[in-house]
């Protein structure tokens, strides 16, 4: 009985401890963000939201994300697809690479494109694009820090499908490309989306790859993660938590969505 009770009564505590770290680590700064914003009332809030230099960072943002997101989602499908179902010598050292970006600085991951594609780089000196301050430098550097997600979310999916399925298919006379669009691809889309949009959420908030090699012009290769750190050097919180606040949605809008998807693909 007393060994019962001590169970418990670690048991709670457990519990309790973990819920404390939770709170003050995740949603006391989350309300905190969300009270910064709206301290100085909801007109401050919109006029620091519709200020132009704002609104250009934060779709310039948004449409930049979208491309790496969707470059990715390309290429992290056919390389995720290769890893699992094909073998090949130094598979295993590439499957442990591809996971490098969550393990890299981000800082340091913008000073490596600055010296491969900057204006002292043999890139530059072999094809003579400038592509550092431009958009397509800031594209580089979203996939490059969200290039694992795709892969990551698709493997698992492809690793448990059952190849009967297929093979059942191909019996019955079904061609390769009807089996891949009626059986594979419906079993691997919910990793694909998800991956998707975890890279998609990753790459609206990249900061460190980003300011090196951005620019930083506005309303040209001004990102909102720069921005908001622009306001706060400018002595002006509100402004750059209204920004983080839109962000923030954003990104809980994408997490709801995925949490939908990975029910539904449960259920």
């Amino acid at each position: 009985m007393n060994s019962l009770f001590r169970s418990q009564k670690w048991s709670y505590s457990f519990r309790t401890i973990v819920f404390i770290y939770f709170i003050g680590l995740i949603i006391i700064p989350i309300i905190g963000i969300y009270t910064q914003s709206f301290s100085s009332g909801i007109t401050s809030f919109i006029d620091n939201l519709s200020d132009p230099l704002a609104w250009k960072a934060v779709l310039l943002t948004l449409k930049l994300a979208a491309i790496a997101t969707l470059i990715n989602t390309a290429i992290g499908t056919m390389i995720g697809w290769v890893l699992v179902r094909y073998e090949f010598p130094g598979k295993r050292m590439i499957n442990s690479v591809i996971d490098l970006p969550f393990a890299l600085p981000t800082a340091v991951a913008g000073f490596i494109i600055l010296l491969l594609v900057g204006p002292s780089s043999l890139f530059y000196e072999w094809f003579g694009i400038d592509v550092v301050f431009h958009e397509p430098a800031i594209v580089l550097a979203m996939v490059f820090v969200t290039f694992p997600f795709v892969i990551r979310g698709l493997q698992p999916l492809l690793e448990e499908l059952d190849k009967s399925e297929e093979e059942a298919a191909y019996t019955l006379g079904s061609s390769k490309s009807r089996t891949f669009f009626r059986i594979i691809l419906p079993t691997m889309l919910p990793g694909i989306l998800s991956g998707a949009m975890l890279a998609f959420s990753r790459a609206i908030a990249e900061f460190g790859a980003v300011v090196l090699i951005s620019g930083n012009i506005p309303g040209k290769t001004l990102v909102a993660s720069v921005y908001i750190f622009g306001e706060i050097e400018s002595n002006n919180p509100q402004g750059a938590a209204a920004v983080s606040v839109l962000l923030l949605t954003i990104s809980f809008l994408i997490l709801w969505f995925i949490h939908k998807l990975n029910r539904g693909g449960q259920a």
